[in-house]
This record gives structure tokens, C-alpha cells and sequence, in this order.
């Protein structure tokens, strides 16, 4: 006959007397802590949740156009809701730009003649393997970002106009409603080759409000954007300073 062999097992975490004795003693490892499930959480269904004013700001456009029959009962949101897609819609109108756009001779009348009465039209006239060229490009590319309802474009000098001299580029002509607003040909008017998107900004912002962030191209605005040309170009001296701090210390 089989021999049985019974293993009786007490509630977890249960020791004896004998094994707290030992374990005062030094002689046996801490008893190791009781399983203990994490609580119940019910799924959280995003769609049921109460909407509020912070979780419209998080949705896009598309989202908050579908809304709409959603908050017909909360005034106040749908309120906001309307309001938010609108502020969507002016930057997204704004932001029309931000980049410099690669123009032909072809392009020039109806991407910088015919554009908008309301957009100032940076042409930048440039040609390859010329140093100032590349150093007021890269400024340029900067400034798009900053300014995306300004329009951008670059032309290689010849094909804007036929036999440019070579030593009057870069040049930067401006445009506005059809016509010629100011010209800048070379470097000096910028600071020379130590030109940065502050100075050019600043330079190109002189008599009339160029460069435009998408808030306004009133004469405020001008201001605006020449206070905050400033600022920016503080900071920038202000960083550069102690970062040479830094590289003297060590």
C-alpha cells in the first residue's frame, strides 16, 4: 500500500512561534511581505468623461468640429468650444508660410507681384558658392519660423534680373501690394559679415512692419515685433557672455 504524505499549508504570511524566535535572533531572512492585489480600478472611458476647459485646449480642430452636439447642454463650453476653434483657425490662417520658398523667373509676378495686399514679400536674390549669400540665408531661415505670416522667397540673382553683378549680391528686395518697399544690396545695412536674424530683422523693420508674426501688421505690431527683435538679441548676447564665463573658469 502507497505511502501518503499530507503538506498542511496555513493562511499566507502565517510563521510559528519557533520561526519569530529565529528571526529575532538573526537567524532566519524577514519574512517576506504578503501579496497584496492592487485595487480595483475601473477603465476610465475617455468619451464619458465631463469635458472642461483644459480638455478642449488639448483637442484639435477636427475633434472640436465633431463636438458640437456634444456640448449643446453646457453653454459655457460650447461657448469656449467656438471660441478655441476660431483662435485655431486665425494661426493656422497666419502660420501660411514659415519657410523660404525656391522661385524661377517665371514664378516672380504671381508669387511676389500678385500676392496679397496684406503680405510683405521678402525676395531674397542670391547665387550659389558665395559665402554672404549662405550667411544671410541662414538668418533668413531663422526669421521664417519667427514670422510666418511674412513671405519668404529666394531667386538665383540672374534669373530675377538679367546680368545682376555678382558683387551686388545678396540683395533683399521687399514688396508690398505690387511694389517696391525697399531694397538692401549686400551686407552693410545688416552689420556686415557678423549679420544675425536680429540684425536683419531689425534692419528690414525700420519704416514699415515687414515682418509680421501672425498677430496684427499695424504699426503696433511693428513695434511688437522691433521690442521683441531687441529682447531676443540681449538674450543672445547675454548667453553668449557667460558662456565664455564658463570656458575661462575651466
Amino acid at each position: 500500500m502507497a505511502d501518503y504524505h499530507f503538506v498542511y499549508k496555513d493562511v499566507e504570511g502565517a510563521t510559528t512561534e519557533w520561526d519569530d524566535i529565529q528571526r529575532r535572533l538573526g537567524n532566519l531572512p524577514p519574512k517576506p511581505e504578503s501579496f497584496k492585489p492592487p485595487p480595483f480600478a475601473p477603465k476610465v472611458d475617455a468619451d464619458e468623461q465631463p469635458k472642461s476647459k483644459e480638455w478642449l485646449d488639448a483637442r484639435e480642430p477636427e475633434e472640436l468640429e465633431e463636438l458640437e452636439d456634444d456640448l449643446d447642454d453646457d453653454r459655457f463650453l460650447d461657448q469656449y468650444r467656438k471660441m478655441r476653434l476660431a483662435e485655431l483657425r486665425e494661426a493656422a490662417k497666419a502660420a501660411r508660410f514659415g519657410s523660404i520658398l525656391p522661385i524661377t523667373g517665371s514664378d516672380f509676378v504671381h508669387e511676389v507681384s500678385q500676392a496679397p495686399s496684406d503680405v510683405w514679400v521678402v525676395v531674397f536674390l542670391y547665387k550659389d558658392g558665395i559665402a554672404e549669400c549662405g550667411l544671410l540665408q541662414n538668418c533668413l531661415e531663422e526669421l521664417t519660423t519667427r514670422y510666418p505670416a511674412t513671405k519668404f522667397v529666394k531667386i538665383i540673382s540672374t534669373d530675377c534680373i538679367p546680368n545682376y553683378p555678382d558683387r551686388n549680391v545678396p540683395t533683399i528686395l521687399v514688396y508690398n501690394n505690387s511694389a517696391v518697399k525697399g531694397t538692401y544690396v549686400g551686407l552693410q545695412k545688416f552689420g556686415g559679415k557678423r549679420c544675425t536674424p536680429e540684425s536683419v530683422a531689425l534692419a528690414l523693420c525700420q519704416s514699415d512692419p515687414v515682418l509680421n508674426d501672425g498677430h496684427g501688421g499695424s504699426d503696433s505690431s511693428r513695434d511688437n515685433v522691433i521690442e521683441g527683435v531687441r529682447r531676443k538679441f540681449i538674450e543672445k548676447v547675454v548667453a553668449q557672455h557667460e558662456e565664455r564665463e564658463e570656458e575661462d573658469s575651466d
